[in-house]
Protein backbone atom coordinates (compact mmCIF):
# COMPACT_ATOMS: atom_id res chain seq x y z
CA UNK A 1 0.00 0.00 0.00
CA UNK A 2 0.98 3.76 -0.65
CA UNK A 3 2.24 5.38 2.58
CA UNK A 4 1.66 9.13 1.15
CA UNK A 5 2.39 11.77 3.83
CA UNK A 6 -0.79 13.31 5.36
CA UNK A 7 -1.07 17.06 6.51
CA UNK A 8 -3.59 19.32 8.13
CA UNK A 9 -5.24 21.88 6.40
CA UNK A 10 -7.79 23.50 8.21
CA UNK A 11 -9.32 23.68 11.87
CA UNK A 12 -12.63 24.14 13.52
CA UNK A 13 -14.44 24.02 16.91
CA UNK A 14 -17.10 24.64 19.21
CA UNK A 15 -16.05 24.48 22.87
CA UNK A 16 -16.75 24.88 26.21
CA UNK A 17 -13.61 27.84 25.96
CA UNK A 18 -14.65 29.50 22.52
CA UNK A 19 -17.07 29.73 19.34
CA UNK A 20 -13.68 28.71 17.23
CA UNK A 21 -10.59 27.69 17.27
CA UNK A 22 -9.03 30.84 17.42
CA UNK A 23 -10.97 31.72 21.10
CA UNK A 24 -10.68 28.42 22.13
CA UNK A 25 -7.04 28.57 21.46
CA UNK A 26 -6.44 31.77 23.48
CA UNK A 27 -8.38 30.92 26.03
CA UNK A 28 -6.48 27.92 27.04
CA UNK A 29 -3.19 29.52 27.31
CA UNK A 30 -4.57 31.72 29.32
CA UNK A 31 -5.68 29.19 31.48
CA UNK A 32 -9.15 29.89 31.77
CA UNK A 33 -12.03 27.08 32.65
CA UNK A 34 -14.95 26.40 30.74
CA UNK A 35 -16.42 24.77 33.60
CA UNK A 36 -19.35 26.16 34.84
CA UNK A 37 -22.85 25.62 37.30
CA UNK A 38 -25.44 24.37 35.19
CA UNK A 39 -28.95 26.57 35.61
CA UNK A 40 -31.93 23.75 34.07
CA UNK A 41 -34.25 22.74 36.58
CA UNK A 42 -33.49 19.05 36.32
CA UNK A 43 -29.48 19.58 36.88
CA UNK A 44 -30.93 20.26 40.83
CA UNK A 45 -31.62 16.89 41.57
CA UNK A 46 -28.41 15.32 40.30
CA UNK A 47 -25.53 14.42 42.75
CA UNK A 48 -23.36 16.87 40.21
CA UNK A 49 -24.61 20.29 39.29
CA UNK A 50 -21.56 21.29 37.04
CA UNK A 51 -20.41 20.79 33.52
CA UNK A 52 -18.58 21.99 30.89
CA UNK A 53 -21.44 23.71 28.13
CA UNK A 54 -20.38 25.29 24.43
CA UNK A 55 -18.93 29.02 24.95
CA UNK A 56 -21.69 29.78 22.16
CA UNK A 57 -24.86 28.34 21.65
CA UNK A 58 -25.95 27.25 18.19
CA UNK A 59 -28.81 29.02 17.86
CA UNK A 60 -25.94 32.16 17.51
CA UNK A 61 -24.70 30.72 14.70
CA UNK A 62 -27.35 28.83 13.06
CA UNK A 63 -30.45 29.07 11.57
CA UNK A 64 -33.27 28.07 13.72
CA UNK A 65 -35.43 25.97 10.81
CA UNK A 66 -32.29 24.06 10.11
CA UNK A 67 -31.08 23.42 13.87
CA UNK A 68 -34.89 21.66 13.99
CA UNK A 69 -33.78 18.88 11.89
CA UNK A 70 -30.29 18.48 13.53
CA UNK A 71 -29.45 16.51 17.36
CA UNK A 72 -27.15 18.71 19.41
CA UNK A 73 -24.34 16.66 18.50
CA UNK A 74 -25.15 17.45 15.22
CA UNK A 75 -25.25 21.00 15.06
CA UNK A 76 -21.81 21.02 16.64
CA UNK A 77 -20.37 18.91 13.82
CA UNK A 78 -21.87 21.19 11.10
CA UNK A 79 -20.99 24.37 12.81
CA UNK A 80 -17.16 23.14 13.15
CA UNK A 81 -17.04 21.56 10.07
CA UNK A 82 -17.68 24.71 8.10
CA UNK A 83 -15.44 26.60 9.80
CA UNK A 84 -12.75 24.47 9.14
CA UNK A 85 -13.83 23.83 5.35
CA UNK A 86 -13.29 27.92 5.31
CA UNK A 87 -10.03 27.74 6.84
CA UNK A 88 -8.99 25.58 4.33
CA UNK A 89 -9.55 27.42 1.71
CA UNK A 90 -12.58 25.54 0.94
CA UNK A 91 -10.46 22.95 -1.27
CA UNK A 92 -11.69 22.32 -5.05
CA UNK A 93 -11.56 18.29 -4.70
CA UNK A 94 -13.23 15.52 -6.86
CA UNK A 95 -16.14 14.74 -4.46
CA UNK A 96 -15.31 10.91 -4.78
CA UNK A 97 -11.79 11.50 -3.66
CA UNK A 98 -13.31 13.31 -0.27
CA UNK A 99 -14.25 11.68 2.42
CA UNK A 100 -15.47 12.23 6.20
CA UNK A 101 -14.89 10.75 9.73
CA UNK A 102 -16.55 12.21 12.58
CA UNK A 103 -16.83 10.12 15.89
CA UNK A 104 -19.24 10.41 18.73
CA UNK A 105 -19.12 8.30 21.68
CA UNK A 106 -22.50 8.66 22.81
CA UNK A 107 -24.79 9.75 19.22
CA UNK A 108 -27.75 11.75 19.49
CA UNK A 109 -28.51 10.93 23.50
CA UNK A 110 -30.39 14.22 24.13
CA UNK A 111 -32.68 13.74 21.41
CA UNK A 112 -33.54 10.25 22.37
CA UNK A 113 -34.77 11.30 25.98
CA UNK A 114 -36.08 14.16 25.05
CA UNK A 115 -38.15 11.85 22.36
CA UNK A 116 -38.80 9.46 24.83
CA UNK A 117 -40.61 11.67 27.22
CA UNK A 118 -42.82 13.63 24.58
CA UNK A 119 -43.83 9.50 23.68
CA UNK A 120 -44.46 8.98 27.27
CA UNK A 121 -46.44 12.27 28.05
CA UNK A 122 -47.93 13.24 24.87
CA UNK A 123 -47.96 9.94 22.60
CA UNK A 124 -46.73 8.49 19.48
CA UNK A 125 -48.27 10.82 17.28
CA UNK A 126 -46.03 13.80 18.83
CA UNK A 127 -42.76 12.23 18.23
CA UNK A 128 -40.58 13.91 15.66
CA UNK A 129 -40.25 12.20 12.36
CA UNK A 130 -36.79 13.19 12.21
CA UNK A 131 -35.89 11.10 15.48
CA UNK A 132 -34.30 8.21 13.85
CA UNK A 133 -32.05 10.80 11.75
CA UNK A 134 -31.43 12.54 14.78
CA UNK A 135 -30.21 10.21 17.53
CA UNK A 136 -28.21 7.81 15.43
CA UNK A 137 -24.31 7.89 16.16
CA UNK A 138 -23.43 8.04 12.50
CA UNK A 139 -25.37 11.33 12.22
CA UNK A 140 -23.05 14.16 12.69
CA UNK A 141 -21.23 12.45 9.73
CA UNK A 142 -23.67 11.70 7.78
CA UNK A 143 -24.92 15.78 8.00
CA UNK A 144 -21.15 16.87 7.23
CA UNK A 145 -21.44 14.56 4.59
CA UNK A 146 -24.63 15.08 2.60
CA UNK A 147 -23.65 19.17 3.10
CA UNK A 148 -20.30 18.60 1.31
CA UNK A 149 -21.80 15.67 -1.26
CA UNK A 150 -18.66 13.62 -0.34
CA UNK A 151 -18.19 10.48 -2.04
CA UNK A 152 -15.04 8.66 -0.87
CA UNK A 153 -16.69 7.34 2.32
CA UNK A 154 -18.67 8.37 5.43
CA UNK A 155 -17.70 7.03 8.57
CA UNK A 156 -18.36 7.11 12.63
CA UNK A 157 -15.82 4.97 14.87
CA UNK A 158 -17.56 4.50 18.41
CA UNK A 159 -14.72 3.90 21.20
CA UNK A 160 -16.04 5.88 23.89
CA UNK A 161 -13.62 8.43 24.71
CA UNK A 162 -10.70 7.27 22.44
CA UNK A 163 -13.42 8.07 19.58
CA UNK A 164 -12.37 11.58 18.20
CA UNK A 165 -8.72 10.44 18.12
CA UNK A 166 -9.35 7.17 16.32
CA UNK A 167 -11.37 9.17 13.66
CA UNK A 168 -8.43 11.22 13.03
CA UNK A 169 -6.30 8.11 12.58
CA UNK A 170 -8.75 6.58 10.14
CA UNK A 171 -9.05 9.20 8.16
CA UNK A 172 -5.10 9.44 7.73
CA UNK A 173 -5.25 5.98 6.63
CA UNK A 174 -8.09 7.07 4.19
CA UNK A 175 -5.74 9.23 2.41
CA UNK A 176 -2.29 7.53 3.09
CA UNK A 177 -3.92 4.09 1.35
CA UNK A 178 -5.19 6.43 -1.78
CA UNK A 179 -9.12 6.24 -0.98
CA UNK A 180 -9.03 10.04 -1.20
CA UNK A 181 -7.48 13.15 -1.29
CA UNK A 182 -9.05 15.48 1.47
CA UNK A 183 -11.25 14.40 4.53
CA UNK A 184 -13.07 16.12 7.37
CA UNK A 185 -12.30 14.65 10.39
CA UNK A 186 -13.09 14.94 14.15
CA UNK A 187 -15.31 14.34 17.18
CA UNK A 188 -18.48 15.56 18.25
CA UNK A 189 -20.29 15.34 21.84
CA UNK A 190 -23.73 16.58 23.54
CA UNK A 191 -24.55 14.58 26.57
CA UNK A 192 -24.93 17.08 29.35
CA UNK A 193 -28.02 15.68 30.45
CA UNK A 194 -29.99 14.39 33.05
CA UNK A 195 -29.61 10.39 32.15
CA UNK A 196 -25.57 10.55 31.64
CA UNK A 197 -25.01 12.82 34.23
CA UNK A 198 -26.52 10.50 36.67
CA UNK A 199 -24.90 7.62 35.15
CA UNK A 200 -21.30 9.23 35.75
CA UNK A 201 -21.87 10.49 39.24
CA UNK A 202 -23.68 6.52 39.81
CA UNK A 203 -19.81 5.22 38.63
CA UNK A 204 -18.34 8.21 41.10
CA UNK A 205 -16.68 8.98 37.95
CA UNK A 206 -17.60 12.85 37.82
CA UNK A 207 -16.16 15.49 40.02
CA UNK A 208 -18.66 17.08 43.03
CA UNK A 209 -16.70 19.96 43.82
CA UNK A 210 -20.44 21.56 42.94
CA UNK A 211 -19.31 25.03 44.72
CA UNK A 212 -16.12 25.54 42.76
CA UNK A 213 -16.69 24.71 39.10
CA UNK A 214 -13.75 26.54 37.63
CA UNK A 215 -11.44 24.26 40.18
CA UNK A 216 -13.37 20.94 39.37
CA UNK A 217 -11.38 19.35 36.77
CA UNK A 218 -7.79 18.62 38.64
CA UNK A 219 -5.66 16.06 36.75
CA UNK A 220 -2.95 15.12 38.66
CA UNK A 221 -3.87 17.13 41.75
CA UNK A 222 -3.50 14.75 45.12
CA UNK A 223 -7.76 16.23 45.79
CA UNK A 224 -9.07 15.02 41.84
CA UNK A 225 -12.32 13.29 42.61
CA UNK A 226 -13.01 12.66 38.86
CA UNK A 227 -13.71 14.09 35.33
CA UNK A 228 -16.49 17.18 34.31
CA UNK A 229 -18.20 16.57 32.04
CA UNK A 230 -18.08 18.70 28.47
CA UNK A 231 -19.62 19.22 25.11
CA UNK A 232 -18.57 20.47 21.77
CA UNK A 233 -17.07 19.32 18.56
CA UNK A 234 -13.53 20.11 16.85
CA UNK A 235 -12.65 19.58 12.85
CA UNK A 236 -9.74 18.99 11.17
CA UNK A 237 -9.19 18.92 7.58
CA UNK A 238 -6.90 16.40 6.66
CA UNK A 239 -4.78 16.12 3.06
CA UNK A 240 -2.60 14.75 0.96
CA UNK A 241 0.43 16.57 1.27
CA UNK A 242 0.62 16.81 -2.90
CA UNK A 243 -2.49 18.08 -3.18
CA UNK A 244 -2.48 20.64 -0.56
CA UNK A 245 0.82 22.09 -2.24
CA UNK A 246 -0.74 21.81 -5.78
CA UNK A 247 -3.05 24.14 -4.26
CA UNK A 248 -1.17 26.63 -2.14
CA UNK A 249 -3.06 25.56 0.62
CA UNK A 250 -1.81 26.56 4.00
CA UNK A 251 -0.46 23.87 6.40
CA UNK A 252 -0.20 23.61 9.81
CA UNK A 253 1.29 20.67 10.63
CA UNK A 254 2.06 16.68 9.51
CA UNK A 255 0.57 13.89 11.03
CA UNK A 256 2.41 10.60 10.82
CA UNK A 257 0.95 8.58 12.79
CA UNK A 258 -1.04 6.24 14.82
CA UNK A 259 -0.80 3.55 17.64
CA UNK A 260 -4.25 1.67 18.46
CA UNK A 261 -4.10 -1.28 21.23
CA UNK A 262 -6.67 -2.51 23.65
CA UNK A 263 -6.35 -3.34 27.79
CA UNK A 264 -8.45 -7.07 27.30
CA UNK A 265 -8.69 -5.86 31.56
CA UNK A 266 -12.13 -3.51 32.24
CA UNK A 267 -14.89 -2.41 30.91
CA UNK A 268 -13.98 1.32 32.86
CA UNK A 269 -11.04 1.08 34.65
CA UNK A 270 -7.50 1.60 33.22
CA UNK A 271 -5.06 -1.22 33.54
CA UNK A 272 -2.66 -0.69 36.53
CA UNK A 273 0.26 -1.78 34.64
CA UNK A 274 -0.27 0.47 31.27
CA UNK A 275 0.63 -2.11 29.31
CA UNK A 276 -1.76 -0.81 26.24
CA UNK A 277 -1.03 2.52 26.82
CA UNK A 278 2.74 1.70 26.31
CA UNK A 279 2.51 -0.61 23.13
CA UNK A 280 0.12 2.51 21.50
CA UNK A 281 2.87 5.06 21.84
CA UNK A 282 5.72 2.22 20.68
CA UNK A 283 3.06 1.78 17.59
CA UNK A 284 2.81 5.14 16.78
CA UNK A 285 6.14 6.16 17.04
CA UNK A 286 7.13 3.45 14.13
CA UNK A 287 4.20 4.71 12.06
CA UNK A 288 5.34 7.89 12.25
CA UNK A 289 9.41 6.98 11.99
CA UNK A 290 9.90 9.02 14.68
CA UNK A 291 12.19 8.31 18.21
CA UNK A 292 11.21 9.20 21.94
CA UNK A 293 14.03 11.82 21.36
CA UNK A 294 11.96 13.28 18.90
CA UNK A 295 9.00 14.44 20.97
CA UNK A 296 8.91 17.96 22.86
CA UNK A 297 5.13 17.80 23.52
CA UNK A 298 2.23 15.55 24.48
CA UNK A 299 -1.42 16.42 25.48
CA UNK A 300 -2.33 13.64 27.84
CA UNK A 301 -5.73 12.24 28.51
CA UNK A 302 -5.68 12.76 32.01
CA UNK A 303 -9.49 13.19 32.50
CA UNK A 304 -8.69 13.86 36.39
CA UNK A 305 -9.82 10.19 38.12
CA UNK A 306 -7.84 9.26 40.68
CA UNK A 307 -6.61 5.87 39.44
CA UNK A 308 -6.38 6.49 35.69
CA UNK A 309 -4.29 10.22 35.62
CA UNK A 310 -1.37 7.71 37.67
CA UNK A 311 -2.04 4.85 35.61
CA UNK A 312 -1.56 7.05 32.39
CA UNK A 313 1.74 8.88 33.80
CA UNK A 314 3.31 5.99 34.78
CA UNK A 315 2.65 4.31 31.49
CA UNK A 316 4.21 7.56 29.69
CA UNK A 317 6.80 7.39 31.76
CA UNK A 318 7.65 3.65 31.27
CA UNK A 319 7.22 4.40 27.52
CA UNK A 320 9.23 7.22 26.78
CA UNK A 321 12.21 6.32 29.25
CA UNK A 322 14.65 8.88 30.20
CA UNK A 323 13.53 10.80 26.92
CA UNK A 324 10.30 11.89 29.40
CA UNK A 325 12.11 14.58 30.83
CA UNK A 326 12.31 16.56 27.96
CA UNK A 327 8.72 15.86 26.95
CA UNK A 328 6.21 18.81 28.12
CA UNK A 329 2.71 17.38 29.23
CA UNK A 330 -0.56 19.51 29.00
CA UNK A 331 -3.60 17.90 30.30
CA UNK A 332 -6.43 20.33 28.86
CA UNK A 333 -9.19 19.14 29.99
CA UNK A 334 -8.39 21.04 33.32
CA UNK A 335 -9.77 23.75 31.19
CA UNK A 336 -12.26 21.85 28.45
CA UNK A 337 -13.68 19.38 30.78
CA UNK A 338 -13.94 15.93 29.12
CA UNK A 339 -15.88 16.00 25.70
CA UNK A 340 -15.44 12.44 25.75
CA UNK A 341 -15.89 11.09 22.26
CA UNK A 342 -14.81 14.71 21.13
CA UNK A 343 -11.93 15.17 23.35
CA UNK A 344 -9.39 13.46 21.16
CA UNK A 345 -10.13 15.51 18.03
CA UNK A 346 -9.69 19.01 20.04
CA UNK A 347 -7.02 17.56 21.54
CA UNK A 348 -5.00 17.04 18.37
CA UNK A 349 -6.76 20.60 17.61
CA UNK A 350 -4.49 21.59 20.49
CA UNK A 351 -1.76 20.05 19.39
CA UNK A 352 -1.44 20.99 15.99
CA UNK A 353 -1.64 24.78 17.30
CA UNK A 354 1.28 23.87 20.05
CA UNK A 355 3.49 23.20 17.25
CA UNK A 356 2.36 25.94 15.13
CA UNK A 357 3.01 28.84 17.75
CA UNK A 358 5.80 26.38 19.62
CA UNK A 359 3.94 26.51 22.94
CA UNK A 360 2.35 24.10 25.33
CA UNK A 361 -0.42 25.20 26.72
CA UNK A 362 -0.56 24.86 30.84
CA UNK A 363 -2.73 22.33 33.34
CA UNK A 364 -4.54 24.38 35.91
CA UNK A 365 -5.84 23.34 38.94
CA UNK A 366 -2.74 21.88 40.25
CA UNK A 367 -2.47 22.85 44.12
CA UNK A 368 -0.54 19.84 44.91
CA UNK A 369 1.06 17.50 42.51
CA UNK A 370 0.40 13.86 43.40
CA UNK A 371 3.65 12.55 44.30
CA UNK A 372 3.37 9.06 41.98
CA UNK A 373 3.44 11.89 38.49
CA UNK A 374 6.89 11.52 37.70
CA UNK A 375 6.37 13.19 34.37
CA UNK A 376 6.50 17.00 33.36
CA UNK A 377 3.16 18.55 33.90
CA UNK A 378 3.12 21.99 32.28
CA UNK A 379 1.78 24.32 35.34
CA UNK A 380 0.59 27.78 35.60
CA UNK A 381 1.86 29.43 32.27
CA UNK A 382 2.23 28.15 28.49
CA UNK A 383 5.56 26.74 27.90
CA UNK A 384 7.95 27.56 24.83
CA UNK A 385 9.18 24.69 22.49
CA UNK A 386 11.88 24.23 20.77
CA UNK A 387 12.78 25.39 17.14
CA UNK A 388 13.17 23.29 14.09
CA UNK A 389 11.75 19.85 13.48
CA UNK A 390 9.42 18.80 16.37
CA UNK A 391 6.73 16.45 16.75
CA UNK A 392 3.97 15.89 19.56
CA UNK A 393 1.94 12.78 20.68
CA UNK A 394 -1.94 12.87 21.55
CA UNK A 395 -3.38 10.49 23.89
CA UNK A 396 -6.67 9.45 24.14
CA UNK A 397 -8.56 6.27 26.04
CA UNK A 398 -11.94 4.94 26.40
CA UNK A 399 -13.81 2.84 28.24
CA UNK A 400 -13.73 -0.86 27.22
CA UNK A 401 -9.87 -0.41 27.25
CA UNK A 402 -9.44 1.35 23.98
CA UNK A 403 -5.93 3.27 23.42
CA UNK A 404 -5.22 5.85 20.72
CA UNK A 405 -2.03 7.21 20.30
CA UNK A 406 -1.30 10.20 17.78
CA UNK A 407 1.79 11.39 16.20
CA UNK A 408 2.29 15.15 14.67
CA UNK A 409 5.37 16.59 12.98
CA UNK A 410 5.98 20.22 12.68
CA UNK A 411 6.02 21.27 8.99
Amino acid sequence: MSRRRVVVTGLGATTPLGPDVATSWAALLAGKSGVRTLTQEWASTLPVTIAACVAVEPSEMMDRVEMRRLDRSEQFALIASREAWKDAGSPAVDLERLGVVIASGIGGVITMLDQYDILKNKGARFVSPHTVPMLMPNGPAANVGLELKARAGVHTPVSACASGAEAVGYAMEMIRTNRAEVIVTGGVEAAVHALPMAGFAAMKALSTRNDEPERASRPYDTDRDGFVLAEGGAILILEELEHARARGAKIYAEIAGQGLTSDGFHIAAPDPDGGGVQRAIAFALRDAGLTTRDIVHLNAHATSTPAGDVAEANALRAALGADADHVAVSATKSMTGHLLGGAGAIESIFIVKALQDRLAPPTINIDNLDPAVTIDIVREKPRALPAGDIAALNDSFGFGGHNVVLAFRSY
